[in-house]
């Protein structure tokens, strides 16, 4: 079980490395209903990955083959077009930077987030988790590894909650501070927003290319 979480531990770190999931839990945290919306949203990210990884492990499960030389040709096959989706995306992102002196335009919808109820916020919390690119090709890789270990029930279900944990850190370390320290974490939360705002092309373009290579490696690892 150990070195299967060191295995899917970028995986989680990836996840957990969102910007725009960070700016709209920050965004909701300096809104009117910074309890509600905030507590709501970690919960559904917390959802969110928990189901997708568990589906694409049980997935792996199922159609998992090993070869006489210890090859899994299925996962490998997988995590290399994975990693190159992530490499793909890399240069998608980089090319979409804003240039020298451009403001960074962020999606529409973190404009309504002061609109949003626990309910709307869970939902976005589900949705950005569990169907962001990114994240989806970072759950399935993640849950293709631990599909095709050798764990039972308890250890797959323990494993797939660590990651959760591990991903959701982003997320959860902003939310309960806020909720033990709300005057206290107003200025650190803006400073981070607009850092966020700024720099979130470069961010996800070095973490798609560092994870894509991460993941192509471990395709071939796989195959051999």
């Amino acid at each position: 079980m150990g070195a299967v979480i060191g295995a899917i531990l970028p995986h989680a770190v990836g996840i957990a490395i969102s910007p725009v999931p960070i700016i709209a839990a920050i965004l909701m945290l300096l809104s009117r209903r910074a309890k509600a919306t905030s507590v709501g949203f970690l919960v559904g990210w917390l959802v969110g990955v928990f189901v997708a990884t568990l589906v694409f492990a049980v997935l792996a499960a199922a159609v998992s083959t090993t070869a006489p030389s210890g090859a899994r040709p299925i996962l490998g096959v997988v995590q290399l077009l994975l990693g190159l989706l992530l490499l793909l995306l890399a240069v998608r992102q980089w090319r979409k930077r804003p240039r020298p002196g451009v403001e960074p335009e962020l999606p529409a919808w973190l404009k309504a987030v002061d609109r949003l109820t626990f309910g709307t916020s869970l939902g976005l919390g589900i949705l950005l988790s569990a169907v962001n690119p990114k994240n989806l090709v970072l759950a399935a890789s993640a849950g293709a590894i631990i599909g095709v270990t050798n764990l039972n029930v308890g250890e797959t279900v323990g494993t797939i909650g660590i990651f959760t944990l591990i991903s959701s850190l982003t997320i959860a370390i902003p939310v309960i501070g806020y909720l033990f320290a709300a005057k206290r974490m107003e200025r650190p939360l803006r400073a981070l927003h607009a850092w966020l705002v700024r720099e979130n092309a470069v961010i996800m373009s070095i973490l798609f290319l560092v994870l894509g290579a991460v993941i192509v490696g471990k395709g071939i690892a796989s195959l051999l």
